[in-house]
């Protein structure tokens, strides 16, 4: 409890100094943005459980999953057709809000799902069916992802861009954090409860986007697309295919981030079966350890946001992607040594504990760089061009990476993925350092 109570006045203090000299404009969009994250963290900490749900309380199979995960990222291969339309449309609002009904709304539909191992196993369409609503949840992401980025880098100055965007963070993460923790443990007692829970994920999902939608901005109108979808997908091929020829600065970011997907993407499946069938975890103990990175992560978004303000983010995200290389590392010495003591319904591994910590590294740094990276690279009105591009990118390495971890998995096991993972994650790191030392010369 003191802990918590910490937190919240830590909290406290970071949002009063984020109103510190702060243009009408900047704290007008930071306090929308703030209670979007807020909202929009409630949700988090529901989905942060889906893939152990989708194991243990559905019965799902091993390549089901990978694809549950594949959904989240394979949908902003969509940008390709959606950039220029989403560029020509001037009434922002209402589109986030459309795109806010239509992809969070089917979360409730789960409440109908049988509360039977027996029903689910016999019948594979309850599978099918929570694949479906949460491909159309992330759906709406192509759309409100670089709107977001849009709507901040316009409304914010450069020196306070990454400094109210890691506040905004830091609560969000609070929060998802002390949903983690309560799912947690309901699940542990009814593994049926995810139910109800994505009832009220739907309504806090619908909620923070309509939060959002109220940011205001002032952008020039461009014309509307015409001449059809092809036109459209002409138009967004050829725009970033500019961005990537043309600025070198970025290109080499998005390679660093091409190696960094494939070594994340490839084993965040395969930890999920890992813990599940090697470590045999319980909800409470798995819950516990996203929370143990995520209270350290909380702690450090604030820091970090500061330090992606004043250094290079290529810097910056050869930090991120060592500390991932270091977490499957660790993840390595597990499988070797899972020396264990229980507490309660709490299982500590000895060997887990410098996972957490590089894990904490990783969601605070990667929380921001990923988010908000891109539009270092680019003035504020290309800023949703740059992040459709890097959304773009991300989708496409989606393709096959989630998919191949689970064949490594199958055919060679779990040491072999999480090294090819940690491989791929160092030479990023090498891309990063190279490219940043290249800009110097």
């Amino acid at each position: 409890m003191l802990y918590f109570c910490a937190l919240k006045f830590k909290a406290g203090m970071l949002v009063n100094a984020a109103h510190k000299k702060l243009l009408p404009l900047e704290r007008q969009t930071f306090n929308l943005h703030l209670w979007y994250t807020i909202f929009d963290g409630f949700v988090l900490g529901v989905l942060a459980l889906n893939e152990f749900v989708f194991l243990r309380s559905l019965n799902g199979s091993s390549l089901q999953l990978s694809f549950l995960f594949q959904f989240s990222v394979v949908v902003f291969l969509l940008l390709i057709f959606t950039q220029a339309w989403l560029n020509s449309i001037s009434n922002k609002p209402h589109l986030i809000r459309y795109a806010g009904i239509i992809t969070r709304a089917p979360l409730a539909l789960l409440l109908l799902f049988p509360q039977s191992d027996v029903v689910t196993l016999s019948n594979s369409w309850y599978h099918l069916l929570f694949l479906l609503i949460f491909f159309i949840y992330y759906l709406g992401n192509p759309v409100l992802f670089p709107v977001i980025n849009l709507l901040l880098k316009t409304n914010y100055r450069h020196e306070n861009f990454s400094r109210l965007y890691s506040h905004s963070t830091f609560w969000g993460k609070l929060v998802m954090l002390a949903v983690v923790f309560i799912y947690g443990i309901v699940l542990d007692n009814d593994k049926y409860a995810y139910r109800w829970m994505f009832l009220l994920a739907a309504i806090f999902g619908i909620a923070a986007v309509f939060l959002l939608s109220f940011i205001p901005f002032e952008i020039k109108t461009t014309a509307k697309a015409r001449g059809g979808i092809l036109d459209s997908v002409r138009a967004s091929v050829s725009r970033m295919r500019s961005i990537v020829n043309q600025n070198h600065a970025f290109r080499h970011f998005e390679l660093g981030f091409m190696f960094y997907g494939f070594g994340f993407m490839s084993t965040v499946t395969v930890i999920t079966i890992f813990f599940e069938k090697q470590l045999n975890m319980n909800y409470f103990t798995l819950a516990t350890y996203k929370n143990a990175y995520n209270i350290i992560a909380i702690l450090l978004i604030p820091f970090f946001g500061r330090v992606l303000g004043r250094i290079d983010p290529r810097k910056f995200g050869a930090i991120t992607f060592a500390s991932v290389m270091l977490y499957l590392l660790s993840l390595v010495l597990t499988f070797y040594f899972p020396r264990q003591i229980r507490l309660g319904s709490f299982v500590l591994f000895y060997s887990l504990i410098p996972y957490l910590l590089f894990h904490s590294i990783f969601a605070a740094t990667m929380s921001l760089l990923w988010s908000i990276g891109s539009a270092y690279f680019c003035t504020p009105d290309e800023a949703g061009d740059y992040q459709s591009v890097h959304l773009f990118l991300t989708a496409f390495r989606s393709l096959f990476a989630p998919v191949m971890g689970v064949l490594f998995y199958k055919l060679y096991g779990y040491v072999f993925t999480f090294s090819i993972g940690a491989l791929m994650l160092a030479i990023a790191v090498v891309i990063m350092i190279w490219s940043y030392k290249r800009a110097q010369n």
